[in-house]
């Protein structure tokens, strides 16, 4: 049952406007619960501190507890939970949108690209460039496949508009969202958002690449995108080595492994490991920290909440927030047990075995509770060495990988139509091909013609860069001659594909 604190409430609204089915209201400028909550807690997130009161009650006549996900909605007969995604109909939860199949989504998802245009008969790699604009790209060659007459035109186009996104899979701190990045001691990226076990570095961009570092900015982003080891310092963070390929040196350490999932998706994935190796676990990570017995896996094995609460903010029973630091699971926690807010003796006996680990399995402690009520650290049990090595073995390791960014435009355009505005609409309807040194892109939705590439599906070496500054980028165009000839394409300098090796056509 949730209950507003009247004297707490200091009338501010917060908690009306976040409340996901609006059932909070302001009367006399104060909140209250209206009918229809199904304690989603939300407003507990939102309000000032003891506002919000939560008291442990059955679930009423004809309520129905959802356990879709770790907040546990209790839903009203005819109502939905928080997300609006399931229906109480008759004690049963249904979904409240209909499952569709592929030929009811085929429409927008599509079009996809005829086979015989998917590939590029020959790479940009090696093919050089063109400038001014107007001038025809250097290759532009017509074969017919199958049925099809393709053409595909290629330049390797210096692109400012232009950089790498290092996706770094390790569990290590490298610095909060927006902190420099510096390569040679020049500002030439910063640290992103985080991604699911990963962190990400932006290198290069437009304005980075025409300002004061630009030179450096484009050193940096070619020779990381040619898989070359380059050093790079996160200001108020660590130094680093990375290569595309291999594991990330973080100040002068190897990392091993990359976390198998947040703390709440360790505890889910390996809940019948940690109900056998402990009487309760924590699971760190600065994400989602985790208290086995709380959480909603432990419950499902028949495990009661322990006595133990803990020092971060509650996301849903179980599961805290935690704050990131060079400590335990990338956590401010450099001493396991100082996670541990309080303990509830009446709860706690002695004997009481806490196991406490990481994301990775890479550290973990196994406690005692003393007749003093003190935990001691004690040897791990085989159960212990089990759960650790159960996370240990899941977990990936730890590398790193980029995708290139690009904006095409300029010179990479004009090289192949004298229309380019029909090129770009050809390339979002699929009717043309852009690819990389012969790798697939992902193409961003919107204006212009901007793509992702995996660096690692493009030949070593294919891209570099000018003193403009600019990154070059090997860009292949593939479509049919019909096509082709109808966005005004350059026909003069087209060329018949023949048996030579591509190699041969600077010759």
């Amino acid at each position: 049952m949730i209950e507003i604190d009247l004297e707490a409430c200091n009338g501010c609204g917060i908690c009306v406007k976040d409340c996901p089915l609006g059932v909070i209201d302001l009367e006399d400028k104060k909140a209250v619960v209206g009918e229809g909550c199904v304690e989603c807690l939300t407003c507990q997130k939102v309000c000032p501190p003891a506002a919000v009161l939560v008291r442990e009650a059955p679930l009423a006549p004809g309520v129905v507890l959802c356990e879709a996900c770790p907040v546990a909605c209790r839903v009203p007969p005819r109502r939905t939970g928080a997300c609006r995604r399931f229906v109480n109909e008759k004690g049963r939860l249904v979904r409240s949108r209909p499952l569709l199949g592929y030929d009811e989504v085929q429409g927008e998802v599509g079009p996809f690209p005829r086979p015989e245009i998917a590939t590029p008969l020959i790479t940009a790699i090696g093919a050089g460039g063109t400038y001014p604009d107007y001038v025809p790209a250097p290759h532009i060659v017509t074969h017919r496949r199958g049925e099809v007459d393709v053409v595909t035109a290629v330049t390797e186009a210096p692109l400012s508009y232009s950089g790498l996104k290092l996706k770094i899979d390790t569990d290590a701190h490298l610095g909060d969202e927006g902190a420099v990045v510096t390569f040679e001691g020049r500002p030439v990226g910063m640290v992103e958002t985080e991604e699911y076990g990963s962190k990400i570095i932006a290198l290069g961009g437009v304005n980075r690449l025409t300002g004061k570092y630009g030179v450096a900015a484009a050193r940096a982003v070619a020779a990381a995108a040619n898989r070359e080891a380059i050093r790079l310092k996160v200001r108020g963070g660590p130094g680093l080595e990375v290569q595309v390929g291999r594991p990330p040196v973080i100040d002068g350490a190897r990392m091993g492994r990359m976390r198998v999932g947040c703390g709440s998706a360790t505890a889910g994935l390996f809940a019948p490991f940690l109900k056998r190796a402990a009487d309760e676990v924590i699971v760190l990570d600065a994400h989602i920290t985790s208290l086995f017995t709380h959480h909603a896996a432990g419950r499902c094995l028949g495990s009661e909440p322990s006595g133990i609460e803990l020092t971060y903010p509650k996301s849903t029973p179980g599961r805290y927030f935690g704050r990131a630091g060079q400590g335990w699971g990338a956590t401010d926690v450099e001493r396991p047990l100082d996670v541990i807010a309080a303990v509830d003796r009446a709860k706690i006996p002695v004997g009481f075995r806490l196991l406490v680990t990481e994301t990775t399995g890479q550290k973990a402690a196994l406690f005692e509770f003393g007749a003093d009520g003190i935990f001691g650290e004690i040897e791990p049990t085989p159960e212990v060495a089990e759960a650790v090595a159960a996370i240990a073995e899941t977990c990936q390791m730890s590398r790193v990988s980029a995708v290139y960014v690009g904006g095409a435009g300029g010179s990479a355009r004009a090289g192949v139509t004298r229309y380019p505005l029909r090129l770009t609409k050809a390339v979002h309807d699929r009717r043309a091909v852009l690819t990389v040194g012969g790798a697939p892109v992902f193409i961003l939705p919107g204006g212009g013609i901007t793509f992702y590439v995996d660096v690692e599906k493009v030949r070593v070496g294919a891209f570099t860069w000018v003193p403009t500054p600019a990154t070059v980028c090997p860009l292949e165009y593939t479509m049919t001659r019909e096509d082709y000839e109808a966005m005004g394409g350059h026909q003069e300098a087209m060329k018949p594909f023949t048996a030579l090796k591509p190699k041969e056509w600077n010759r």
